[in-house]
């Protein structure tokens, strides 16, 4: 059985872990949410860079032209502050915007905070890379990916992911499987891939 590879940057937004004043986590979480979360062979292209505006431009735009990523996320630089330019820059090297994302995005995290309504995360794609401006702490970034959950483990709040993997296969990328444990992703029935070397027939196949 065999899955697509799918090749993901990863971008980290902050004057001070790129200064080395603390050590980033945002890379991390997400290289460690992706790699538990999807079925696929990964390859991670990381960047870590301040908040300035025209080095995330040129991050986002050599993730997507040179290195052909077909998901790239940001983390950190999207509230209100001076230095808070994430979404500038991911707007500035857009094709397409995908509003719906930001709005999830925030609709998930006011159920823990009031001041979501202060986050303006957004969500472009640039030729065949879905680029996505995600939170700057691990823990918001997780809730933001996978969505809410009761005790039982029933979804009670559709995270973003869920419809990142049919996003990317209308851009032309790969087809991205999960582990439903973690986030089950929804395609129509129309873009659902058949039985093949993805998916082995249900039952004894000997």
């Amino acid at each position: 059985m065999t899955f697509d590879a799918v090749k993901i940057g990863l971008v980290s937004v902050s004057d001070r872990a790129s200064a080395g004043v603390y050590q980033d986590q945002g890379i991390p979480s997400l290289k460690a949410w992706l790699q538990n979360s999807l079925l696929n062979p990964i390859e991670f292209v990381e960047i870590l860079i301040p908040d300035e505006q025209p080095e995330i431009e040129n991050a986002l735009k050599k993730l997507a032209d040179e290195h052909h990523c077909n998901l790239i996320c940001t983390t950190g630089g999207t509230g209100p502050a001076k230095r808070d330019v994430t979404p500038e820059a991911t707007l500035a090297v857009a094709h397409k915007e995908m509003p719906g994302f930001g709005e999830q995005m925030r609709q998930i995290s006011l159920h823990f905070v009031p001041t979501a309504i202060l986050s303006r995360q957004v969500a472009v794609i640039r030729g065949e890379s879905l680029i996505l401006n995600l939170p700057g702490q691990p823990k918001a970034i997780a809730e933001t990916l996978e969505g809410l959950k009761d005790s039982e483990g029933n979804s009670l709040v559709k995270g973003i992911f869920a419809a990142v993997p049919y996003c990317i296969d209308l851009i032309g990328g790969p087809y991205i499987e999960t582990n439903e444990a973690v986030i089950k992703v929804f395609r129509p029935k129309s873009a659902l891939r058949k039985l093949s070397e993805n998916r082995p027939p249900e039952g004894n196949i000997l």
